[in-house]
C-alpha cells in the first residue's frame, strides 16, 4: 500500500468517488516521444496502488491504440477503475484532423471505443471537441441515448465555454469537464469553472503540468525534446518563447524548497487547491509513464500552500508566452 495514498472526490453531483487525482494516459502511447510499454504498465499498477482510480484516454490517442493497451489492465482492475474516454476528433485518409460531433459518428466512435478496451460500459465518456456545425442540444441528446441503452454511465465535455456547459447540462447532466487548467493556464476561469461549480459538474484539469514544463523539464525546451514528441511544434515550447517561460518557474521553485518539494509537486498542489478557491471537486490527470512520478505526483495531494505562497504563483499564467497549441481552433480560449 502506497504511502502517499491519495483522498477522493465526487464525479459529479451523483457518481462514483474517485481518486482526487487522477490519470492522463495519452503519453503512454503517443505524442511525448519513444513509449515503454512495460514501464507504462507498472505505472499503471502504481497509479492504483496510491489510490488514483479515474484513468482518462480518448479513442484518438495513437488511433486507439491507447484504449487498446488499457484492455488488459482494465481486465483485472475494472471494479476498481472509473475509466473516461472520449469522440469527436477524427482523423482523416490525408493525416489531417476534422471534429465531428453528428450523432452517426458517435455511434461508431462509441462501438470502437468499447471493443479497443474490451468493456461493456465506459464510466464517463467525454465529447473530446466542440463541433459548432452541430447544434450542442443534438449531441448531447445522442450521448444520452447511450446512457440510456446502458453502453456509458455518465457523460462528460472537454474545452466547452461556461454557456456551452449549461446549455448541455440543460438536455442531459454533465459529471465532468475536461480542460487544460495550471499555473500556465486559467483561462478557463473566466466561465467555464464557475458554470461547473453552479452545476455540480466536477472539473477535470488535464495538463496541469503544462505537458511537463511546470515540473521544471525544460530549460530549453526546443533542444530538449525528441523527434516524436507533439511539444516541438507548440508555441510556449519553441524560440524565445520556452527560455521565457522558463524564467518563470522562479517562484514555483521558490514554494517548491520550503515544502522539500518538487516544482511539479506545487504545480499540482495548486491545481488541487483550486477546489477549494472555487467550490467545486477538482480532479486533475497529470500524465506520466514512470511509477515513481506517479507517486511523487500523488504526493502532491498532501502539499497545503498558503497564502503568501499563493500569491507568489498568482501573476504566472498571465506572463506566459505563446499559446497553449499551436491551433487553437476548438479551444475554450478562443471563445471564451
Amino acid at each position: 500500500m502506497s504511502q502517499h495514498r491519495i483522498g477522493t472526490a465526487r464525479l459529479g453531483e451523483d457518481g462514483p468517488l474517485v481518486g482526487v487525482q487522477g490519470l492522463g494516459c495519452m503519453g503512454m502511447s503517443a505524442f511525448y516521444g519513444d513509449t515503454d510499454e512495460e514501464a507504462a504498465r507498472e505505472t499503471l499498477e502504481a497509479a492504483l496502488d496510491a489510490g488514483v482510480t479515474l484513468f482518462d484516454t480518448a479513442d484518438m490517442y495513437g488511433l486507439g491504440a491507447n484504449e487498446e493497451f488499457l484492455a488488459p489492465f482494465l481486465r483485472e482492475h475494472r471494479d476498481e477503475v472509473t475509466l473516461a474516454t472520449k469522440f469527436a476528433i477524427h482523423r482523416l485518409p490525408d493525416g489531417g484532423r476534422e471534429i465531428r460531433n453528428d450523432r452517426a459518428y458517435l455511434r461508431q466512435a462509441v462501438e470502437g471505443s468499447l471493443r479497443r478496451l474490451g468493456v461493456d460500459v465506459i464510466d464517463l465518456y467525454y465529447m473530446h471537441r466542440r463541433d459548432p456545425r452541430v447544434p450542442l442540444a443534438e449531441s448531447v441528446g445522442a450521448m444520452a441515448e447511450l446512457v440510456a441503452e446502458g453502453k456509458v454511465r455518465q457523460l462528460g465535455l472537454s474545452e466547452v465555454t461556461g454557456a456551452e456547459l449549461r446549455e448541455a447540462y440543460a438536455v442531459h447532466p454533465i459529471a465532468a469537464i475536461q480542460s487544460e487548467w495550471s499555473l500556465f493556464s486559467r483561462d478557463v476561469e473566466a466561465s467555464a469553472v464557475g458554470a461547473a461549480a453552479e452545476l455540480g459538474v466536477t472539473f477535470v484539469p488535464y495538463s496541469p503540468l503544462g505537458r511537463g514544463f511546470l515540473a521544471g523539464a525544460f530549460q530549453d525546451a526546443g533542444k530538449e525534446l525528441s523527434e516524436g514528441d507533439f511539444r516541438r511544434d507548440q508555441p510556449r515550447f519553441t524560440g524565445d518563447n520556452a527560455a521565457r517561460n522558463a524564467a518563470l518557474l522562479a517562484p514555483v521553485a521558490k514554494v517548491a524548497a520550503a515544502h522539500d518539494a518538487t516544482p511539479g509537486q506545487i504545480a499540482l498542489a495548486w491545481v488541487q487547491q483550486r477546489a477549494e478557491v472555487h467550490g467545486l471537486p477538482v480532479v486533475p490527470i497529470p500524465g506520466t509513464r514512470k511509477p515513481s512520478r506517479v507517486r511523487e505526483n500523488a504526493a502532491a495531494t498532501h502539499i497545503v500552500l498558503q497564502e503568501a505562497e499563493l500569491a507568489w504563483l498568482e501573476p504566472i499564467a498571465g506572463q506566459v508566452a505563446g499559446d497553449r497549441y499551436a491551433d487553437m481552433a476548438g479551444t475554450s480560449a478562443s471563445r471564451e
